[in-house]
Parts: structure tokens; sequence; C-alpha cells
């Protein structure tokens, strides 16, 4: 592992079947100050066998594994690492794929090609509690929401949450980060924290994707 600072280090992990990407994607992060790439796989296989020892704080997933697909690794992670955000990496905007991966327990999801910047934000964004979303899919995303007008004001209104809370609820669909939510509420950033908090008990879900597939009434 590289030189870092002292500061808590962020473990990251790679699932990725193209070698190149792989060590790629895993150099940039573990050259990252506050970072350290802790496992590269390229398999679903292989990432269920090392992971759980790994135990990286994030994961970056792609979708199309040979053999386990991306999704399925998700939802099996869901269990085996409880506490590890996973964001998925993809060559397509497939919607329907995106929220069999967002409902499956990822929290975000980047276009192939991944920058190197935009992958460290991702992962400095994930942390902190957010959903990073490549600006494709994120686009369609809220076409999806578009051509389902009813789904997620119907859905959010058969919850037992808060005014308040249904209009975080409503921001954090639309892919606001916690302190843009703060700003248009007016209100501080903990606060904001506080009622997400809330609505992932009263959902009974533990990341924006989720809540979110929640509203849209999946």
């Amino acid at each position: 592992m590289s030189a870092k600072t002292t500061r808590k280090i962020t473990r990251v992990a790679v699932v990725e079947d193209a070698a190149d990407l792989r060590d790629s994607l895993g150099s940039i992060l573990d050259s990252t100050d506050g970072m350290a790439c802790v496992a590269v796989c390229a398999s679903g296989e292989e990432a269920l066998a090392a992971l759980p020892a790994a135990k990286p704080d994030v994961v970056f997933m792609d979708i199309n594994l040979p053999g386990i697909s991306g999704v399925e690794c998700v939802r099996r992670f869901a269990e085996l690492l409880p506490r590890t955000l996973i964001v998925m990496l993809t060559i397509r905007s497939n919607i329907d794929a995106v929220f069999d991966s967002l409902q499956a327990g990822a929290c975000g999801y980047l276009h192939k090609p991944v920058h190197a910047d935009a992958l460290v934000a991702s992962v400095r964004e994930v942390v902190a509690g957010g959903s990073p979303m490549s600006a494709a899919i994120a686009r369609k995303v809220v076409q999806s929401f578009r051509t389902r007008p009813a789904a997620g004001p119907a859905a959010a209104a058969m919850l037992p949450l808060t005014d308040r809370e249904r209009t975080v609820l409503e921001f954090l669909s639309q892919g606001y980060l916690y302190k843009e939510i703060a700003e248009e509420m007016k209100v501080s950033w903990h606060t904001v924290h506080n009622h997400i908090r809330h609505i992932y008990e009263k959902l009974q879900v533990r990341s924006r994707a989720q809540a979110v597939a929640k509203f849209r009434g999946d």
C-alpha cells in the first residue's frame, strides 16, 4: 500500500472482469490520499470469496460479470457485508438494470469509462451519505420518474413519514446531496441527516437508493 496520511483510510475494492480497467481503477484508488484498494476481483465468485475478509468500505461492482451477475453479488453482500457501500459500473444505461441494482442494495451507478476524478469523488460522496450517479444514468432515472408520475407520491403517501421527511425523500429522489437539501429547506446539515436516519428506519432500508426505490413504489 502506498504512503497515506494519518486520517482514517477508506478501504475500497474493485470487481471488474476487464483486466486493464480493473488494474487501472485499483491503481487510482490506491494512490489517492485517504484511500486504499484492499482487493481487485475478476468475477462475482472471486469477490464473494475474497471481500468478506478484506472488509471494504466501498466496492465498485461491474454489473455485467461472467457467472454470478453484479446484481446478484449486491444481494449477497447485503447479508455478508451489510455496512459496505456498493457503486455499480456499467457501459450501458439500462434503466431496468439500474433499478434492479439499486433495489438489491447498491448506493450509486457510474458509466464506464470512469475518469480518475469521478472515481475518487464518488468514493467520497458515497461515504458522506450521497448516491453518486453518472449524468447519463441520472437523466434516465429522471425520465423514468416522468413516465411514471403517480408511483412516487402515491407510494410516499402510504408510508408513515412526516411532511418534512417526505420533502427530504423527494429531494433524495432527485439526486440532491445532504448539503443541497439543507440549503433548499433552510435547515442545518445535521437536521437533514436526522430526517434521513428516521426515513431509513421507517422504511427499513439502509441506503438512499433503497429509500428512493420505495418512494417510486417499486
